[in-house]
């Protein structure tokens, strides 16, 4: 029952900053579900629900609803967080929401919605040593939890070398850092229901080059309490969250493991102004205590020091014509 999303918790994510997030999103869909003639969105960890209590009503507008707006939620605590979230919306928009347990064994054609999941899937540690990587587990020592290198592990070794890449060669011995060894499974398992249509992902993450770079010599790894962020998982056990930022490239060869194409990849602030976030304030108007909220806002999803260049987005597609969700500035040739 720990609140972790939101003011009174560990992080707050981009939709819970301002509604102009999903606002936005909901635009980058309209093309979408417009070639699709409508269709299914499923968001997959919707977290507190600010995300839905904004685009269900925002697609609405647009004349874009979709058949159904699955919430893919496994906690008792935040399903209720979403329901009561849902309460100020119409009961016809509240209708077209269903929650599920698991992934849905039907087929179906839409959207498939996951943003800041990613990065909460789980990791393997390693330690590059002697021009190969060892699993890198945690021990104790005078009653406290640290790092320990494992044996050697060829099959884990060769796991490290798929992520890691052509950039082994440069990575120095005592090298630190973390894969995903389950991300492939699961996308696989995310898509393997969607006949046509988009998968869109949104998290904070790097390309390969970058995430394996020498300089970043202890890895990605992070935590969270109370908004506060530091790098030391064995701090208060349990009751802070750890993540670990996205390995964009590695996301790149899943998917087309998983047969979809590689629609786009850019910066949240290049996405987020490619779709109006700029319209959608003005719009928005309100109060001058209102007009300076929205303008902290735009300032903390756009900027580069804050959301902006850290967070990416990255669309996938099956069986969608090739230019149907404009990203603004591609940087796919990054990866």
């Amino acid at each position: 029952g720990a609140v972790k999303f939101g003011a009174a918790g560990d992080f707050i994510t981009a939709p819970e900053i301002s509604p102009l997030f999903a606002r936005c999103i909901a635009r980058a869909l309209t093309p979408v579900f417009d070639q699709l003639g409508g269709g299914t969105l499923l968001e997959i960890g919707p977290g507190s629900g600010a995300m839905v209590k904004t685009l269900l009503p925002a697609l609405a507008e647009l004349g874009r609803l979709p058949h159904e707006y699955l919430l893919l939620e496994v906690s008792a605590e935040l399903r209720d967080r979403q329901r009561a979230a849902l309460l100020a919306l119409d009961p016809a928009l509240r209708d077209r929401v269903r929650w599920l347990d698991e992934l849905p064994a039907s087929r179906l054609r839409g959207v498939i919605l996951a943003n800041e999941v990613v990065d909460a899937l789980p990791v393997s540690r390693f330690v590059w040593r002697d021009g190969q990587a060892r699993p890198l587990g945690v021990g104790m020592q005078q009653g406290e939890f640290q790092w320990t290198e494992g044996e050697p592990d060829r099959h884990f070794a060769e796991r490290v070398s798929v992520s890691v890449g052509r950039h082994a060669d440069e990575l120095p011995n005592g090298y630190r850092s973390e894969f995903c060894p389950g991300l492939a499974a699961w996308l696989q398992s995310c898509t393997s229901r969607l006949d046509a249509g988009l998968v869109l992902l949104s998290d904070y993450g790097l390309v390969g080059r970058d995430y394996y770079n020498p300089l970043r010599h202890d890895g990605t790894l992070i935590c969270h309490y109370r908004h506060r962020s530091h790098a030391n998982p064995f701090w208060c056990p349990g009751g802070q969250d750890i993540s670990a930022w996205v390995d964009f490239s590695s996301l790149a060869v899943a998917a087309r493991a998983a047969g979809l194409e590689l629609a786009g990849y850019t910066t949240q602030a290049q996405f987020l102004l490619a779709h109006g976030i700029e319209t959608e304030a003005a719009a928005a108007g309100g109060s001058p205590r209102e007009i300076v909220e929205h303008a902290q806002a735009m300032r903390k999803l756009l900027l580069p020091g804050e959301m902006g260049e850290y967070f990416k987005f990255m669309a996938l597609t099956r069986k969608l014509e090739p230019g149907t969700l404009p990203l603004g500035r591609d940087l796919t040739g990054r990866l």
